[in-house]
């Protein structure tokens, strides 16, 4: 059994597979907690194991994407404790998997490029993904297999804390697109101007990076929050929430050339 984590600044996502990529079994969304001990995070991945009836013994591969450093020594920690492995750390600029054709390549998380080697896997090259997460990041992939670039934008909670925090008589809303662009009340205002924002963001980012890349390249959508947005978009074809967890599976079963040990 192999365990993936993927560490983000909000969240951190885990899945279980029994075998290879497409043998995801079981995956869970957390809050990304800065300040827990390894005993936490032990105790707290053993507790969400035995709800999905997963023995945590048999797990024998740990892979983990993150950009959170600081949490990178308690949650080795917390694997050789608890599951008695020692988890391989994804680094953008220190794996083979796939080439990273930007600037500076040490710059690039680990989890875009876990998601990238996920997509391409899944969906081929070239290929654009959008992942609704704390920021809105839009990763391009060329028609040679390379990581070329990306665009980050604000993500969406970010930009309705932000309205709602700086603007006392303005409601938290429900991410529902309404029927109208334009709201009959604050609620619908909020919601159009939210949900349709996003949507006219990703389809006009979507249609730059298309043109750079100078092919019509297909679009998935991953993260948290990206149904909202895939259910409106003209641009989105597909939405997959786990290419971060089958990335990171590609990852350990590559050669050791390709992963750091």
């Amino acid at each position: 059994m192999f365990l993936a984590i993927d560490v983000g600044n909000t969240e951190t996502k885990l899945g279980c597979f029994s075998d290879g990529p497409d043998a995801l079994t079981e995956n869970w969304r957390v809050t990304t907690d800065r300040h827990r001990t390894p005993d936490e995070y032990g105790i707290f991945f053993t507790q969400l194991f035995a709800t999905g009836g997963i023995d945590a013994s048999a797990i024998d591969g740990i892979a983990i994407a993150s950009v959170v450093p600081q949490l990178d020594a308690t949650l080795e920690r917390a694997c050789l404790r608890y599951f008695k492995v020692k988890p391989v750390f994804l680094h953008a600029h220190e794996q083979s998997l796939i080439p990273v054709a930007t600037a500076r390549p040490s710059e690039v998380g680990a989890d875009l490029i876990a998601t990238a080697i996920g997509g391409r896997f899944r969906y081929g090259a070239p290929l654009i993904i959008v992942s609704y997460g704390t920021a809105t990041v839009f990763a391009a992939i060329s028609p040679a297999g390379a990581y070329a670039g990306v665009a980050i934008a604000p993500g969406i909670n970010i930009s309705i804390d932000a309205l709602v925090g700086r603007t006392a008589k303005l409601p938290q809303v429900a991410l529902d697109a309404p029927e109208r662009a334009m709201g009959r009340d604050t609620i619908e205002a909020l919601q159009a101007g939210i949900v349709y924002g996003f949507v006219g963001q990703t389809d006009a980012l979507v249609g730059r990076m298309r043109a750079e890349l100078g092919v019509d390249a297909k679009v998935v959508a991953t993260g948290g929050l990206a149904d909202v947005v895939a259910r409106h978009s003209a641009t989105i074809d597909a939405v997959d929430p786990h290419l971060s967890l089958v990335g990171l599976r590609l990852f350990f079963d590559s050669p050791p050339s390709g992963r750091v040990l």
